[in-house]
């Protein structure tokens, strides 16, 4: 027969718990009442040497709670003998978790459990038999709790006038006097727009991360950190308060709430037990349009988030490029490559009297088609050779931004209405077919409805077969759900056309950014520059002539008006002039490389000629200085 413990000598554990639901529900539930009727039991029955083990606002859905942890590992080292709680609900709510306690880890122990409430004492075999259908009941509480609060959580996320998140982004702050509004923190507001410009001047997050560090601004966690704001506000990092990351600056130059956004459902849970946050597709957010005031304008964020779909790495010049993402191929239309040196090549030549001379070309910097570059290294033949210096198409982007501002400045209305009309041509019957499409396709979708109503009623009462009902239903839901597709891209189409008029306002505003610009930024690239396509070269030598197309942000490509004029006969004869001269001086030129050519030959040959001299005669030296030591060698040996 098994011997019992001995429990006299054991501690009896009282076990009290108290989450905030439970502090809702009246002052039964208090951990003042919980302690006073777990001593009043306990010393009733004879129990001796009673301590409390309190988790004060803790949820009975997690077993990871302080005092709970304590406990459990008493009854692992035999240290209690006994566990005394208010009911079933107190250890917990999760009938899996409370089941293994009680029937496992406690009977294995031999620890006695008694829930007053419920009426069960471990030592009683009869009043467990209740239990597990009370750990069901418990935990169905919390998972009714748990939809009730999601679903206040989503009332309040859809409404528009509430934030999900309880924590605002860095940048903002909450409204004294109303929490559900942000206003801007300006210290930290300053930093977010410094990373914005920064990001319009080509610089990659790793870089402005580097940049923040070395200026020692606070990094996000740790200015929150040091205000108890932020979600990490009790253990920060307070050793390291300028370690920027550049997945910090990446975060903050996707967040819409930068613009007066507000960004709802960013993230889930399966499971009120899943305890790990998830993140939710775009397509599930909720997304509010100007809820707080914006840190930045919206054409800046636009700008940058389009920047970001590029990775500018730094060249072999330790510089990122700011023409990354932008130039492509006329023909193909594949991204050109930009191939940097950061040394000329070497080249050695003699002049007409004969001297050595080193000289160096300028270091390679220019772009090549990707399909023509990648093909030639396979021994492959695809497009062909797009060519141009980066010097030179910096001059031309400096050129065309200078002359379209200079023109607009000077032209507004006319270039205003120049825009207009050539929009109008192009959008005026898009537009119209456009929302005909529309509106009939919105038509049919009314009419679908109409008919999964009618052939569901007819179905219930029996009229339409389960079968057929089935196979009308997917065919009716396929040409809907094909019909929405269609309306949401025809409906982005009007925007676009509609946005025409804004496109122009901020492409005037981005000219008296810039009126008299002298040299070439990144930041105006970015701003200025959409696309541009590099066509084919075309003629050869000083004749060689490569098109440019410059396509600008908001307006597209733009050709500033030109006023041609007859040229006159002097201008005839003086551009005559001026051709033969440059002719002649070309062919004098030629004639004067291919002579120096011919003469670094001919001194080339001759040293080699001398060299080979100079290496013979070395070679007789040391014949003659062997044969010598072999005949005194010889010598010597007779002698012997």
């Amino acid at each position: 027969m098994r011997r019992k413990k001995d429990r006299s000598n054991g501690i009896t554990a009282l076990y009290e718990r108290l989450s905030r639901d439970d502090d809702n529900a009246g002052e039964s539930n208090s951990i003042v009442h919980q302690k006073q009727m777990l001593e009043d039991y306990a010393i009733k029955h004879g129990f001796t040497n009673l301590v409390h083990f309190t988790d004060d606002g803790w949820s009975g859905a997690t077993f990871d709670r302080p005092s709970w942890n304590r406990l459990v590992e008493g009854v692992k080292n035999g240290e209690i003998t006994a566990c005394i709680c208010k009911d079933m609900s107190r250890i917990g709510r999760d009938h899996l978790q409370v089941g293994f306690f009680t029937d496992i880890l406690f009977r294995e122990k031999e620890v006695r459990f008694i829930a007053i409430n419920n009426g069960i004492d471990s030592d009683r075999q009869e009043t467990s038999e209740f239990a597990p259908f009370l750990n069901i009941m418990n935990e169905w509480f919390v998972r009714d709790t748990s939809k009730k609060i999601k679903a206040v959580l989503k009332s309040r996320g859809s409404s528009g006038n509430a934030h999900t998140s309880n924590i605002p982004p860095y940048g903002y702050l909450k409204d004294p006097e109303n929490p559900d509004h942000w206003i801007i923190d300006e210290e930290a507001a300053e930093v977010v727009r410094r990373i914005y410009r920064m990001t319009i001047e080509g610089k990659g997050p790793y870089q402005i991360a580097r940049e923040l560090s070395e200026e020692k601004i606070e990094r996000p966690s740790y200015y929150l950190g040091k205000k108890g704001l932020g979600n990490h506000a009790s253990n920060y990092d307070k050793e390291n308060p300028y370690m920027w990351r550049g997945n910090q600056v990446t975060t903050l130059i996707a967040r819409p709430e930068y613009i007066g956004k507000t960004v709802n459902f960013r993230t889930f849970k399966n499971s009120y037990k899943d305890k790990k946050t998830k993140r939710a597709d775009k397509e599930d957010w909720v997304v509010f349009d100007d809820t707080q005031e914006p840190i930045v304008d919206e054409e800046t964020w636009l700008l940058a988030q389009k920047l970001r779909q590029n990775v500018r790495k730094a060249d072999p010049m330790g510089e990122p490029n700011v023409l990354t993402g932008k130039i492509y191929c006329a023909d193909c239309g594949a991204p050109m490559y930009n191939h940097r040196e950061r040394k000329g090549r070497e080249r050695i030549y003699y002049t007409a009297k004969g001297e050595k001379r080193t000289s160096y070309s300028n270091p390679a910097d220019c772009y090549e088609c990707s399909t023509y570059n990648l093909g030639r290294q396979k021994y492959d033949r695809h497009c062909t050779c797009h060519h141009i210096s980066t010097k030179a198409l910096k001059s031309i982007i400096l050129k065309t931004i200078q002359e379209t501002c200079h023109y607009v400045s000077l032209n507004e209305q006319e270039f205003v209405y120049s825009l207009q009309e050539e929009s109008e041509m192009k959008d005026i019957a898009v537009s119209e077919t456009v929302k005909k499409r529309i509106e009939r396709n919105q038509k049919r979708v009314h009419e679908l409805d109409m008919l999964i109503r009618k052939i569901y009623e007819d179905n219930v009462i029996g009229r339409l077969p389960d079968r057929l009902f089935q196979s009308m239903l997917t065919d009716y839901e396929n040409e809907q759900n094909e019909l929405n597709k269609i309306i949401e891209t025809d409906t982005a189409d009007m925007q676009r056309i509609i946005g025409g008029q804004n496109n122009v306002e901020r492409f005037l505003k981005l000219v008296k950014k810039y009126e008299n610009i002298t040299e070439l930024t990144p930041a105006m690239i970015n701003e200025f520059i959409d696309k541009i396509l590099v066509h084919e070269p075309q003629g050869k030598g000083a004749d060689r002539t490569t098109e440019v197309e410059i396509y600008l942000n908001y307006v597209g490509q733009f050709q500033v008006p030109v006023e041609q004029h007859e040229p006159t006969e002097e201008e005839r004869i003086a551009a005559e002039k001026e051709a033969e001269r440059l002719r002649r001086k070309r062919e004098s030129n030629r004639k004067y490389m291919k002579k120096i050519r011919e003469k670094s030959k001919e001194f080339a040959e001759h040293e080699r000629i001398a060299e080979e001299k100079s290496s013979d005669s070395n070679v007789c030296v040391e014949q003659n200085v062997t044969s010598k030591s072999n005949r005194q060698k010889v010598k010597g040996e007779k002698i012997a």
